[in-house]
Parts: C-alpha cells; sequence; structure tokens
C-alpha cells in the first residue's frame, strides 16, 4: 500500500480565548484530493496554516513521506515541496504575469545584476501551457487579466517551485460556473501527475467531481475521515454540523401586510437597470435572482441611495422619496448588507463591538460623549443574541470566520432597528452550519414584520426562502411568482429568458 506523503498527527493550536485545533490528525497521499470540510471556525484554515508554517502549533507532529518534520515558516514548507493557492489573490497588479510567478526568484543573466526576461518569459510559457491556458500572454500586467485568468496564474506560480503539494483554500469562491468547469480539468491534470492537493472549502456540490477523501472537523476537533463516494450530502452535514438539517429552509407563516418598499420604473444611467417595478411588503421576504450581471447588486445600490437613480421613483412604506444618500435611506429606516462584506461591510482592523455600533453610534450617543462601556454592554447583547463566536467583543474582527462577520453585519443593522434590509448574497462564502443559522434569523426578522430583498445566486437558497420572487435578465423584470409556483429548472430557464 501506498505510504502518505503528509501526515499531521494530534496537532493542537489555540488563540486567545479560542481552540482553534485540537488534537487533529490528517494525512494525505500522492495523486489524491483530500478535502477539509467544517463550520466556519471548525479549524480548516488554522490546520492548513500549520502545515504551511504560518502557524506554530503547540503540540503535535508533522511527517513528510514518513519523515518528522519542523515546519517554521513558508520557507521551510516550500523546501518541502509545499505551497499554497488562495482565495483571495497575492498578485502585483503592475507587474507582467511572467514577473508574479517568478517574483522575488528571477533568471539572472551572465550580465551582473541584469535579469533574463527572455529566459523568464520562456519558463512562465512552459508552465501555462502545462495548464492548458497557454493562451495567456506572460507580458501581460496582471491587472489587465480576468478572475479565472489571475487564477491559473497564481497556480502557474504555485506549479513554478515544484511542489509535492498544493492547497487549495476555497479556489472557486471567485470563478464562475464556467471557470470553475475549466480549473476542475487543472485539478485533475495536477492529481494524474501526482501532485498531492489538500482542498479546503464548503461547497459540497463540487466534492464528488473532484474529491478522493474528506475530513470533517468541527469546534477545532477531528470527527473523521469518510471516502467522497462512501457518504450522502445530508450524512456529510450532519458530521458538520452535530445536528439533522431536514429543515434547512424553514420558514414561519406569517402576514405579508402593507407595503414597506416599492420601486416604480426604476433606471440607472448606463442601462443596467431598466424600468424596474417590485414592491416588498411588510413581514416578507422576496427574492431577487438572476444570471452575473442581470443588475440586481445595481438596483440595491440605486435604491439604497449608492448610486444615482436616472429615472423612476422610490417609495418607502407608501411615500415617495427623493434618494439621494445612503445616510437619508438609513433614517427612513433602510439597510443593506452587501454582497462584499470585507470591502463595503465591515471595517476589518476595528473591533467587533465598533463594527455592530457603527451605524447607530448617533442614536446612541446623540450629545456626543461616547461610553465605551455602553458600546461593549450593546455588543454583547448582539454576540449572544446571534450566536457570533469571538473570544471577547473587542477582537479585530478580520480575525473572525466569514459566517461569524456576516452575522456581525446583520448585527449592525438590527441596532437601527431597521424596518426593510437588503441582503445582498448574504451567505456567501460561508458554511452550512452558519447558513442556517442566517436563514433562521432572517426568517425570525420576517415574522417580527421586517420586510426583506434578498439577493441570492444560489437557487436553492431563493426558492426555499422566499414568500415571493422576481427574476431579473439583462436590467428588466421577466418574471414574478409566489412561493413554490416555479421549480429550480423553470426560475432557471426565465434567469435566460427561456419559456418553460
Amino acid at each position: 500500500m501506498q505510504n502518505p506523503i503528509l501526515s499531521a498527527q494530534g496537532i493542537s493550536k489555540r488563540f486567545p480565548g479560542v481552540q482553534a485545533l485540537d488534537k487533529v490528525d490528517f494525512d494525505l497521499y500522492p495523486g489524491e484530493v483530500h478535502i477539509i470540510v467544517g463550520e466556519n471556525g471548525a479549524g480548516k484554515s488554522t490546520l492548513s496554516k500549520c502545515i504551511l508554517g504560518a502557524y506554530l502549533p503547540e503540540e503535535g507532529e508533522i511527517y513528510i513521506e514518513g519523515k518528522k518534520v519542523s515546519i517554521k515558516s513558508s520557507k521551510d514548507a516550500l523546501g518541502f515541496g509545499i505551497t499554497a493557492v488562495y482565495q483571495e489573490f497575492n498578485l502585483i497588479p503592475y507587474l507582467s504575469v511572467a514577473q508574479n510567478i517568478y517574483f522575488n526568484r528571477e533568471f539572472m543573466s551572465k550580465i551582473p545584476g541584469m535579469v533574463d526576461m527572455k529566459k523568464m518569459h520562456e519558463e512562465a510559457k512552459k508552465i501555462l501551457s502545462s495548464l492548458n491556458v497557454d493562451y495567456i500572454d506572460t507580458k501581460t500586467k496582471v491587472k489587465h487579466l480576468g478572475v479565472a485568468e489571475k487564477q491559473m496564474v497564481e497556480i502557474a506560480k504555485a506549479l513554478s517551485f515544484k511542489p509535492k503539494i498544493i492547497i487549495f483554500d476555497e479556489p472557486t469562491a471567485p470563478l464562475s460556473e464556467r471557470e470553475i468547469e475549466a480549473f476542475f480539468k487543472q485539478i485533475h491534470k495536477l492529481k494524474a501527475a501526482g501532485i498531492a492537493i489538500v482542498y479546503v472549502s464548503h461547497r459540497m456540490h463540487e466534492f464528488d467531481q473532484i474529491g478522493d477523501r474528506i475530513t470533517v472537523l468541527r469546534d477545532g476537533k477531528y470527527i473523521g475521515t469518510v471516502r467522497v463516494d462512501s457518504i450522502s450530502d445530508d450524512e456529510l452535514v450532519k458530521m458538520m454540523v452535530g445536528r439533522d438539517v431536514s429543515q434547512v429552509y424553514k420558514r414561519t407563516e406569517n402576514e405579508h401586510t402593507g407595503e414597506a418598499l416599492r420601486t416604480e420604473n426604476i433606471c440607472d444611467k448606463k442601462g443596467k437597470v431598466r424600468n424596474v417595478n417590485i414592491t416588498v411588503n411588510k413581514g416578507e421576504i422576496v427574492g431577487l435572482a438572476g444570471l452575473v450581471g442581470a443588475g440586481r447588486t445595481e438596483l440595491a445600490r440605486l435604491i439604497y441611495g449608492v448610486d444615482d437613480i436616472y429615472k423612476g421613483n422610490v417609495y418607502i412604506k407608501g411615500e415617495k422619496v427623493s434618494v439621494k444618500s445612503p445616510e437619508q435611506m438609513v433614517k427612513l429606516g433602510l439597510g443593506l448588507l452587501p454582497e462584499d462584506r470585507k470591502g463595503l461591510g465591515l471595517a476589518l482592523k476595528m473591533s467587533v463591538a465598533w463594527n455592530i455600533v457603527s451605524v447607530s453610534l448617533r442614536d446612541m450617543f446623540p450629545k456626543l460623549f461616547i461610553n465605551s462601556q455602553k458600546i461593549s454592554d450593546a455588543a454583547e447583547e448582539n454576540i449572544k443574541e446571534l450566536r457570533i463566536m469571538t473570544p471577547s467583543p473587542h477582537r479585530i474582527i478580520k480575525f473572525l470566520s466569514g459566517g461569524n462577520q456576516q452575522k456581525v453585519v446583520i448585527a449592525k443593522w438590527l441596532n437601527t432597528d431597521s424596518d426593510i434590509l437588503i441582503f445582498d448574497e448574504p451567505t456567501r462564502g460561508i458554511d452550512v452550519g452558519a447558513k442556517m443559522e442566517i436563514y433562521t434569523l432572517m426568517d425570525k426578522l420576517a415574522a417580527e414584520g421586517k420586510a426583506i430583498l434578498m439577493i441570492s445566486s444560489e437557487l436553492q437558497e431563493v426558492i426555499g426562502l422566499s414568500d415571493r420572487l422576481y427574476i431579473l435578465h439583462e436590467g428588466k423584470i421577466v418574471s414574478e411568482s409566489k412561493r413554490g409556483e416555479l421549480s429550480e429548472e423553470e426560475i432557471g430557464l426565465r434567469m435566460l429568458t427561456v419559456e418553460a
């Protein structure tokens, strides 16, 4: 029997107030894709970083090809043939593709101090050709590349180190479905070449396309390892979250009385939104579906006052309003949870508590005398109510998992007592356990009479949560339906404007 190329035994890692890993075991074989899954905060990325030398575990041992090793830095990891490709690109936009692939490892010419650019471009072309992406010009600056092309450059950079092991951390998050299909072909090529792959992900529908085995972590503990073809999605989710998930999209029956938000022939200046009419009532979750570029986020930005309305009207609780700014809309009781929570929804270098009260500070302290204890108390209440996993309200928010960051964004708007909430991709990038908690919270808010407009690319999510559903295509509403009227296939067809 083949021996593992990597074996991690009894790995433990602790951060202030959090046991991130507790005696976790993991092994990896050549030519294998070994998937690590678990809820946000389960320890997936922490285990990866221990293998990569970014974190030093307090306990445990790592073996490479049967030999015990000490990995104290990324340089050590590279020395043992381990490299990584992350969800967030680590590329320099103003350098060429070849310069990024060989950054700080340039080929030097015979002339002292001079880089052999010809050799560097030749070697970069060879790697890109091996990935079947030789259409990427090695002289092109990275800033001019698309998302999928940048992903390929990251993989090429990883391969330039001639690794035995590559760790992929949520690699498909920034990719479209077509780009993911092409990416998976490259994964199979890497497997065939004998490269061992650690694949950190929460996207269960991908696992049987590329994976061999799955290791499940929960609350920093090792739960088990199974073959991909030996377990159902329901069984896997139960391992991850420790409970049955048959009621994932359970909704409370409630009244939808009273108009909360309405648009009337709303248009933007760029033609991304064209004569859109939607209504959201109190106590209702209204879904907004459509392909990428259909105009969903653009519509949300118009309603919220981020972008200027070219023509048309917005009504809040039956009253026509002249939308001028987000500040004005907040005062009118409207909140927006943006698609890009890190870039637009949070101040990543600030504390959990500060982020929670950031929009409501003026209401909390009208005389401008800020009481830090009052901020902590308000944050503690939200942390408890939403089950935000943080050792302290003073924890810097960038250190929280994606699901817990999203809960903080929600808490921020709950503190303003907003009556109308726009959720733009509310569960993007978070695991199934955190998704269930977000769904439960959205249902609770609707039951309390809040009006929710939900934009989502996940059709099951749209179908499961929406009381009514609008479908956008090229900036226009092409369909409106009630809960249960359309199947996933029918919705997909209407998103393409093909008759079901």
